[in-house]
C-alpha cells in the first residue's frame, strides 16, 4: 500500500532534504523513524529537496508498506518519535502509482528578510544590513514570470534534463518589519530561489537595473546573476496536486 505524509521541518540542523553520504539529512531521520515504526525497511520519495538550512512549511512524501496502517495510531506514534524540528501534520492512504514528486504540478516558496537583529527569529530568517528598494525588486521579479530557461540561476552541478521552468507568481511584499518573498512555478532547479533573491536584492541596492534581468537571463550563466542569499531564510511553503488526487 502507498501512503503519503504531509510533513514541516525546520532545516537548520540538517544537510537538506535528501539522504547524502556522511551528512545528517531530513530524509534520513524520518525513514530510520518510520522503519522502526513499522518494523519493515521503508524509503520516503519527497515532493522535492531542500538544501542545507532551507525549512519546509509543506513538504509531501510517499512510501510503500506491505501493512494496512493505522492512521490516527500511526501518525501520533511518528510524531512521538521523530525530533522536535520535524512534524507529520497528515497521513494518509493514496493510490499505488501516486507519486509525491512526479504527480505535484506547483511548488511555492517564502522567503523571510528582515533588517533587525532578533535572537528569536536566529536561523528562520535572513539579516541584511540595508533595505533594498522594494518597488525595484518586484520590477525585476515581473521580468522573471513566465516559462524559459533559468539555468542562470541554477547551481553548476547539477543533474536535470533541461533548465525550463515556468514562473507562475513572483512578488515582493512588506510584512511588519519584513520583506517577503513569494514565488510559484511549475518546478525549480537547484538553488534557484535563494540566486532569484540574491539577484533581486542586488536589483535593490541599485547596483544593476531591473532590465538587466533580461540579459542574466538570456545568458543562462551562472556567473552573470548574483550571489545566493542565506539558505535560512527559504521556506517550502506549498505544494500542490491536481483536483481529487487525494482521497
Amino acid at each position: 500500500m502507498r501512503y503519503f505524509l504531509e510533513i514541516a521541518y525546520k532545516g537548520t540542523h540538517y544537510h537538506g532534504w535528501q539522504i547524502q553520504d556522511n551528512a545528517l539529512s531530513v530524509q534520513e531521520v524520518l525513514n530510520n523513524c518510520l522503519s522502526e515504526l513499522i518494523s519493515e525497511e521503508t524509503t520516503t520519495i519527497g515532493s522535492g529537496r531542500t538544501d542545507t538550512g532551507v525549512h519546509a512549511l509543506q513538504q509531501f512524501v510517499h512510501f510503500d508498506s506491505q501493512k494496512e496502517l493505522s492512521i490516527r495510531k500511526h501518525l501520533h506514534a511518528l510524531n512521538g518519535m521523530l525530533p522536535k524540528d520535524i512534524v507529520v501534520k497528515n497521513f494518509q492512504i493514496v493510490d499505488d502509482n501516486a507519486h509525491a514528486r512526479f504527480d505535484a504540478t506547483e511548488r511555492s516558496y517564502l522567503y523571510r528578510m528582515s533588517f533587525t537583529k532578533d535572537p528569536f527569529r536566529h536561523g528562520l530568517i535572513s539579516y541584511y544590513s540595508f533595505k533594498p528598494d522594494l518597488g525595484l525588486m518586484n520590477k525585476a521579479a515581473e521580468r522573471m514570470l513566465g516559462e524559459g530557461n533559468f539555468a542562470c540561476f541554477s547551481k553548476v552541478r547539477t543533474q536535470v534534463d533541461n533548465f525550463v521552468c515556468d514562473i507562475r507568481s513572483a512578488r515582493w511584499q512588506r510584512k511588519k518589519d519584513e520583506y517577503h518573498f513569494h514565488i510559484s512555478a511549475n518546478r525549480f532547479l537547484r538553488g534557484m530561489v535563494r540566486t532569484m533573491v540574491g539577484t533581486m536584492v542586488e536589483v535593490g541596492a541599485e547596483k544593476i537595473p531591473p532590465e538587466k534581468i533580461d540579459e542574466i537571463l538570456a545568458s543562462e550563466d551562472r556567473t552573470k546573476a548574483g550571489p545566493s542569499a542565506p539558505p535560512e531564510g527559504l521556506y517550502l511553503s506549498n505544494v500542490k496536486y491536481p483536483d481529487g488526487f487525494f482521497k
